[in-house]
């Protein structure tokens, strides 16, 4: 058993997000209230039910950012 606790997830854009949200949903699941904090603009970085989304404004278009790579 664990005690549920807060956390704060910042993944960054190319980050290894894919990995991290398994993780992140798994915590959810433990009892732990889970804040994830992306961009508007970002790479298969999808939302859950298992954990709450806060997004924030970023100065690049999808094709700008995909055109940095």
């Amino acid at each position: 058993p664990s005690a549920g606790g807060k956390l704060l997830v910042v993944p960054m854009v190319g980050s290894h997000w894919l990995s991290m949200q398994e993780v992140v949903e798994k915590l959810s699941q433990r009892g732990h209230e889970v804040v994830v904090l992306m961009p508007e603009v970002s790479w298969q970085m999808e939302t859950s039910q298992a954990y709450k989304v806060l997004t924030y404004p970023v100065t690049q278009t999808l094709e700008e950012l995909d055109g940095s790579f």
